[in-house]
Formats: C-alpha cells, sequence, structure tokens
C-alpha cells in the first residue's frame, strides 16, 4: 500500500510538472508549513476534538491537509466552500494541501476541524512564524505588523440606563437561582434575595423619557431617576456580594456555575456604576479604555465608522 501511495506521488509530479509549477510564495509557504513545531501546534488542538480521538474511530482527515488547506483560505481570501472548490481545481494546490488524487475534504469538515484551533494556539504559531522568518532572513524580528478588521457588536445601544438596568437583571437573575441553592441555610436573610429588575426597567424608562425632553425640569427628573437607578444597582451588587462567599464555600455543579457567574459580573457591573457616577453626576469625560459598553460583550468598542445610515458603531476587533 505505501508503494502504491508512492507510485501516485511521483505520477501526480509528474503530470505536475507538464502543466504549471507552483508559484514563488506558495513555494516558500510550502517550505515553512514543513516545519514540525507548527505542525505540532495545529495537531494538538485537533486531536481534542474527542477524547479517544488519538486512539480509536476511523482515520479522519490529515492534519497536514487541514493546516496547508488553511493557509490556502488565509491567503487568497476565500471562503470556506470557495477553498474547496479552488484546491479540488487545481493540481498546484493539490499538491501543496498533499491532496494529489485523493478527495479532497468539504467546506463544512474544514470549517468544524477549522474552529478547534484555539487563540493561544494561533498566537504561538504566529510566534514561531516570526522565528522561522527572522532565521530565513525574511524579516530582521524587531517589529511586526498585523492587518485586522472590525465586525459590528450583535448588542444593544449602550446607554449608561440600559447597562445599569442590564446588570441588576443579570446579578437579580442568579439571585434568584442561589436563593434554590442555598435554601437550608438559615443565616442567610431573605432580603438578600430581593429581586429589584422591576424597579430598575421602570427607572431606565424615565430615564430615557426625562434625556429625550428639553429644558431644565426634564433635565432634573432624568438626574433624580438616575441616582435611583444607580442606588438599585449598588444594593444588588452588595446583595450579590453578600451571597457569594456562601456559593464558594459549596460544591456542586450548581453552586460552582452560579459562582462563575456572579465572579464574572459583579466587577462589570461596579464598572458600569463608577462610569456612569463619572460621567453623568460628575460630567467627566470617561475615555474609551475606561469604559465598558456591553456587559456580555466586554471587549466592544464604540467607533467612528462615518457610515451615512450609521456614523456610529459598537464594533470588536478581529485579528485576521
Amino acid at each position: 500500500m505505501l508503494q502504491d501511495r508512492y507510485e501516485t506521488d511521483k505520477l501526480f509530479e509528474s503530470i505536475l510538472k507538464l502543466t504549471n509549477q507552483m508559484d514563488p510564495v506558495l513555494a516558500e509557504i510550502d517550505q515553512l508549513l514543513e516545519d514540525e513545531a507548527l505542525y505540532q501546534l495545529i495537531r494538538n488542538d485537533l486531536a481534542k476534538r474527542y477524547p479517544q480521538t488519538e486512539q480509536t474511530g476511523r482515520n479522519s482527515t490529515p492534519v497536514e491537509v487541514i493546516l496547508r488547506m488553511l493557509a490556502v483560505k488565509r491567503l487568497y481570501g476565500l471562503s470556506y466552500e470557495r477553498t474547496e472548490y479552488q484546491v479540488r481545481d487545481s493540481l498546484v494546490l493539490r499538491q501543496f494541501c498533499r491532496i494529489y488524487f485523493n478527495e479532497v475534504p468539504d467546506d463544512t469538515t474544514l470549517m468544524r476541524w477549522a474552529g478547534l484551533i484555539q487563540p493561544e494556539t494561533l498566537e504561538h504559531f504566529n510566534q514561531r512564524l516570526t522565528q522561522l522568518a527572522t532565521q530565513l532572513k525574511v524579516t530582521q524580528g524587531r517589529k511586526m505588523r498585523t492587518d485586522g478588521t472590525v465586525v459590528e457588536t450583535n448588542i444593544h445601544h449602550p446607554s449608561d440606563s440600559s447597562l445599569l438596568a442590564d446588570s441588576v437583571r443579570v446579578l437579580g437573575r442568579t439571585l434568584r437561582r442561589a436563593k434554590e441553592v442555598l435554601e437550608d441555610r438559615t443565616d442567610i436573610s431573605q432580603e438578600v434575595f430581593r429581586n429589584r429588575v422591576r424597579t430598575v426597567r421602570r427607572l431606565a424608562r424615565q430615564v430615557g423619557e426625562a434625556m429625550r425632553k428639553r429644558g431644565e425640569t426634564a433635565q432634573e427628573q432624568g438626574l433624580q431617576a438616575y441616582r435611583k437607578l444607580v442606588k438599585a444597582t449598588q444594593q444588588t451588587i452588595k446583595q450579590a456580594q453578600q451571597v457569594l462567599p456562601a456559593l464558594q464555600a459549596m460544591t456542586g455543579n450548581e453552586a460552582d456555575r452560579l459562582t462563575e457567574v456572579l465572579e464574572t459580573f459583579i466587577p462589570r457591573a461596579e464598572q458600569v456604576v463608577s462610569q456612569t457616577v463619572r460621567r453623568v453626576f460628575q460630567g467627566e469625560k470617561v475615555p474609551a479604555g475606561e469604559k465598558i459598553v456591553s456587559l456580555f460583550e466586554p471587549h466592544s468598542a464604540i467607533i467612528r465608522r462615518n457610515k451615512a445610515r450609521k456614523p456610529t458603531e459598537c464594533d470588536v476587533h478581529c485579528r485576521l
């Protein structure tokens, strides 16, 4: 069988010589991807698809094929579907991807495998590529410039009042579930589990209505509603902080999950309160680096895109 594979590869190379050769850029990338360290980085992530991936099951798509097809996708800016088509249709890309006369993996297979590659792996992958480029004197390695794009985040308009309401809603919902877990604890007051969601929604609506009106009276009404809204949020944060130690002391999946939620959202809610106080009551212009525009997508940022219909968007940066 190995002899048959060897003869097939030699036949493929002979046919390729009679047609067209690999372009210089693709040839250099082909040599770089022969590096064992790069191969192992990707292999380690793909091997985690199932617990027994490396021991049992049918033969899967070779790692080197996946790695090289993803390289083709990035190099030419193709979609997964278009990558499958281009590789299937080109003898040069078939050789580059180590597919030869074999069947080309479909786009869904490639997408599924690509989703297993972790961000940390890509970071190490890029570092290794930089080392190889420095060794080959392609670059001196003192500076690196990366290209990137931004994608609009799927969040609502990030007003301070709506972020305060989101904070109370998330923490209040978690407190309600924590009450069921901690029902046997007699040392915890029932007041700690008080739900303020309805109050906060009403106050947030009052803030919105007042801020849309003109006049000093409307503005003062808006500030009063803001003060009540901030106070209700601070009280909810305090309740969550009182419940958190009790959850941390417990064992079980539900307690662990609720603990993780509170540990994640309490600091974010505190940041929302802080930026609201600074901006609304102190008149301070909060720097973008100290501002949170979504509890659920904390890495989002407000960016001026200068579009006609939507000049301002909340985007998240994506490295390419």
